[in-house]
Order: structure tokens, then C-alpha cells, then sequence
């Protein structure tokens, strides 16, 4: 045991702590932002390293400036020699060499779980999220280091050459995907008319189906499903679990979102933490005995 855990008079107990490894959005909706308020809901702790600064706001992604390697490097190392990572979720990378630098460092630190989100291209605009060399890298070389990863069908499509078109288009993809060295795979079918994802892992393929939520406000979507996998997975849930919670958690996310800008809104990754309001000419008022307004008034 560390021995930091004392001298703070420890009065709490540490939860899980997850990294993130993934790109920053302005707005909120997705990347580290989804994903740490994603850890936070699961009451786990999150840690981010950025991959690269987007500009984009609700309406789309204009623009990309992916973390120079040393620094991307630099974050990872910090973060590792200091705190126990009990999962890692990998987003965005930007490049090749950023999506190198995370390889080397899951080879180094061995983590438990591992969920990889192969993001490429971005729902609104059209802005490269990782060049072609790093999507090969990704397919021959990352896949196959993650505990589990969760393509949604066009990033399904890219990775497998297949096209994808259905459910048996999707457990075909999911197959190959096994057979191209993936450990375990969430095909993520938000894109259908009934939102199905399907689970393979060794021999065994499950289909999950869910309701579609009537919202446009679902920017992040993917980011906060894949962060609720790993987050139910250091908390100590078997995958087929994980991904059930996870798909609940997102779907009233998604119920409870509302809009903040001009174009898709952000999921309510929060929605737990909703406070309300003390009805109108009832205020707490704070009790101790500091506070004016505690005294009893002088007439």
C-alpha cells in the first residue's frame, strides 16, 4: 500500500481511478469531458491524458491539433508513476504517432481493462479524427491490446473492409473483428432504427436491443458508452454485465439530455445529480452559528 492513503487523515476511501486517453471538444459533449463526467457518475475517479485540441463546438469539427508525441508521452508517464490506473478508455488518438505512444505504454503497464474506442471520423463535420496510417496502426497493432473495443458500424466498416448494413452485418464484422486479433467486440448500432449492439466475445455472440430515445441531443454518445463499459468493468462487473448497465446509463443520458447550443446537444451524463430547486421562500440557511443570518434578530 501507498502510504498517502494515511497522512491525509484519510476520512474517505479512494474509488477506482480510470484514465482517459482522448481528445478535448470545446463544448463539453464529447471526449475527456464526456469521459470523466461519465467516471464521476460511476463514483470513480477520472484522470485524462489529451491526445490532441479540437475546435468544435455542438455544430461540428472544424479543426485538429493532435498533442505533440512527447508531451502525449509525458502526460501518460506522469499520470502512471503517480496513481493506480484501475482501467484505461482510449478515444481519439489524432495520429500515428500519438496511437504509438499509447501501444507502448499499455505494453509497459499491463492494465486490467482496456476499452478502445476506435473513433475516426467525427457524426458532424468532416475533420480527419486520426490519419490513415494511424487507422492501419490501430487495426494491426492496437486491437489487439485493448480488453475489448466498441466500433459503432461505419468504424466497424472501416476497420473490416465489410460493409455493414444489419444485424448479420454487424455479427460478421464483430467475427472478423475476433479473428483480426480483438479480444472482445461491441459493434455499436445506434445508426439502425432499433438501436441493437451485439457482444462477441470467443465463440459467443449476443445481440442487446434497446429503444430509440427520441432526441437529437446525442453528441458523445459513443465517448460515454464506451466510458461506462470501463468504468462498470473496474467496479468489478463481467462484460456482458457492463455493456447492459452501460447501454441503460447511456439510453437515459440520452432522456434526460437537453440542448446547449445550435446543433446536437451533449448526453446529461449527470443526470443522477440533478438538484431540485427549494421551493419559492424556503432557504436553507447554513447552521453554523458564523452566518448572520443564524443569530436570532435582534428587535
Amino acid at each position: 500500500m501507498s502510504s498517502h492513503t494515511t497522512h491525509h487523515g484519510n476520512l474517505s476511501h479512494t474509488p477506482p481511478i480510470l484514465l482517459t486517453i482522448a481528445g478535448f471538444d470545446p463544448s463539453c459533449g464529447a471526449g475527456v469531458a464526456a469521459d470523466l463526467k461519465t467516471f464521476a457518475a460511476h463514483n470513480c475517479y477520472g484522470v485524462a491524458a489529451v491526445t490532441a485540441l479540437t475546435v468544435q463546438s455542438t455544430q461540428g469539427v472544424r479543426a485538429i491539433y493532435a498533442t505533440p508525441v512527447a508531451t502525449l508521452r509525458g502526460q501518460l508517464e506522469a499520470l502512471a508513476e503517480d496513481v493506480t490506473l484501475a482501467g484505461v478508455k482510449i478515444g481519439m488518438l489524432g495520429n500515428r504517432a500519438n496511437a504509438s505512444v499509447v501501444a507502448e505504454f499499455l505494453d509497459k503497464y499491463k492494465f486490467a481493462h482496456v476499452v478502445l474506442d476506435p473513433v475516426s471520423r467525427p457524426t458532424a463535420g468532416d475533420a480527419e479524427l486520426l490519419d490513415a496510417a494511424g487507422l492501419k496502426f490501430v487495426r494491426d497493432e492496437l486491437l489487439k491490446r485493448a480488453s475489448v473495443i466498441t466500433p459503432n458500424i461505419p468504424e466497424a466498416e472501416f476497420l473490416t473492409g465489410l460493409e455493414v448494413k444489419d444485424l448479420a452485418g454487424m455479427k460478421a464484422a464483430g467475427q472478423k473483428l475476433l479473428e483480426m486479433g480483438a479480444r472482445a467486440v461491441i459493434v455499436t448500432g445506434g445508426h439502425l432504427e432499433k438501436p441493437i449492439d451485439v457482444l462477441c466475445e470467443g465463440t459467443e455472440v449476443e445481440t442487446f436491443g434497446g429503444d430509440h430515445v427520441k432526441s437529437l441531443n446525442t453528441h458523445g454518445s459513443g465517448c460515454t458508452f464506451s466510458s461506462a463499459i470501463a468504468a462498470q468493468l473496474a467496479c468489478g462487473q463481467q462484460l456482458r454485465e457492463a455493456v447492459i448497465l452501460a447501454k441503460a446509463y447511456v439510453t437515459k443520458a440520452i432522456e434526460k439530455s437537453y440542448q446547449t447550443g445550435k446543433g446536437a446537444g451533449p448526453l446529461n451524463q449527470l443526470f443522477r445529480f440533478h438538484q431540485e430547486p427549494p421551493p419559492r421562500g424556503v432557504h436553507e440557511v447554513p447552521q453554523h452559528g458564523m452566518h448572520p443570518a443564524a443569530e436570532p434578530a435582534a428587535h
